[in-house]
């Protein structure tokens, strides 16, 4: 029986180690036990087989001029890589921060570690299917996930939604809204170490996400949403919770923002940290509250209305100073004004069906359609074609989360490293929509 292959023999694996003299080599003959390692830096990888081996980071030839200029480093600078750290970016979004000192002098945001093709799996569904599968991107509001795709497909089918339809969905996304930004609240006071204003985010989240389960029948990716109107009507149990949070509402929000608006850490961190002027908003495309907290009043319900919205009295809070605090006042802000949409529909809401007659089995006439709505992180967005068959022929999202986190490489250089989650954090990201 032939012995066995060793690292040192001819007939070991064809990519193993090819040492450099008077190194790797002199080690292996002082010491019989010693093998090669990828991770010993004397061992020099084969030129043909390096690539088979790992990819270099940087990418070697780098593959764009930006690259090329991120990669080289001048004389004191040093590459870190960070994160993950705030909750929402849970180990797929990375960091790579170029640093002078303590200061950034640029940063690569590296993405696409959850990607799952859910616009490719929505085009294989049929139409009542895509629902489900849209849900889980932007978890923390799974509802205004579904709420501009059955737009877009009503819109292809000329479907009327009955008015309570639209009333529900309006309290209903409201509801979700004020549940996000409060989580934003605590989240992030966690990334700049205060453990006590996320238990307190918590205590709202699951007041209004046991409200909406009662009504849903699901506590977090709510499948609620239906072409042509919606699942259910509200039922005594939903009223009955609806009215004891309405008794008191903001209540928990105040709390938490009396907690964070009056501790001189807090604020010294986030003012003037990460500030994104008028311009560089609109450049990149930055929506939803970051783009208000720049002072842009751009609102889906008012630039774009859609629902009920044209008949409710609200207003669109914005702020001028494009900082990281203006950024969280934005949510406080916004929160007040759910409220006061919540309570609107309340007194408003008519009687009726809740769900227009439609068959079992979709076959649109071939068209195109896209539908838009202001979910909590910016305007959200859908567009899918028809082409007559049960099944979306093409189906596109637009997601806020993947376009602000573009702006971080402008918002970062010039802040020290210990500013970064505030930045970050501040823009409010959800990567399940970032990478879909």
């Amino acid at each position: 029986m032939p012995d066995r292959p060793t690292a040192h023999s001819d007939n070991a694996d064809p990519r193993r180690f090819r040492s450099s003299p008077g190194s790797a080599a002199e080690a292996e003959n002082a010491n019989p036990r010693y093998f090669e390692s990828a991770d010993d830096p004397r061992i020099m990888l084969e030129q043909d087989i390096g690539s088979d081996l790992y990819e270099p980071i940087p990418p070697f030839p780098t593959r764009t001029e930006r690259e090329g200029e991120f990669y080289s480093l001048a004389d004191g600078q040093m590459f870190l890589n960070v994160g993950p750290q705030h909750p929402a970016t849970h180990g797929v979004l990375r960091l790579v921060l170029k640093l002078s000192g303590e200061q950034i002098v640029d940063v690569d945001p590296v993405i696409g570690y959850l990607h799952r093709g859910v616009e490719k799996i929505c085009e294989n569904c049929d139409y009542y299917h895509v629902i489900d599968q849209v849900d889980p991107l932007e978890y923390l509001s799974s509802l205004f996930q579904e709420w501009p795709a059955v737009m877009a497909f009503e819109k292809i089918m000329d479907v009327e939604v009955p008015r309570r339809a639209e009333y529900i969905r309006v309290l209903t996304g409201e509801l979700l809204r004020i549940s996000s930004h409060t989580l934003y609240m605590g989240f992030m006071a966690l990334d700049l170490g205060g453990l006590t204003p996320i238990l307190y985010s918590f205590i709202e989240r699951d007041e209004i996400s046991e409200m909406l389960a009662s009504i849903t029948g699901a506590r977090m990716l709510f499948n609620y949403f239906r072409i042509g109107g919606v699942n259910g009507d509200l039922n005594h149990e939903f009223m009955s919770r609806l009215g004891d949070w309405m008794s008191r509402a903001g209540k928990q929000a105040e709390a938490i923002t009396g907690l964070l608006n009056e501790n001189e850490i807090f604020v010294r961190r986030m003012r003037p940290i990460g500030r994104l002027d008028r311009a560089t908003a609109l450049r990149y495309g930055v929506t939803g509250a970051n783009i208000r907290a720049s002072g842009v009043p751009f609102d889906v319900r008012r630039a774009h209305p859609y629902s009920i919205y044209p008949e409710l009295d609200f207003n669109i809070p914005t702020r001028e100073e494009g900082d990281s605090l203006a950024r969280y006042l934005m949510r406080v802000d916004e929160i007040k004004e759910s409220i006061r949409i919540i309570d609107q529909c309340l007194h408003q809401m008519p009687d009726g069906p809740i769900m227009a007659r439609l068959p079992r089995l979709l076959r649109p006439r071939p068209g195109r359609a896209w539908a838009a709505v202001e979910a909590p992180r910016g305007m959200l967005g859908v567009y899918a074609i028809s082409d007559g068959s049960d099944q979306p022929f093409r189906f596109r999202i637009h997601d806020p989360s993947f376009m602000n986190l573009e702006v971080v490489p402008a918002l970062l250089p010039g802040n020290l490293l210990a500013d970064t989650m505030a930045v970050v954090s501040s823009l409010d990201p959800v990567m399940g929509g970032v990478d879909r």
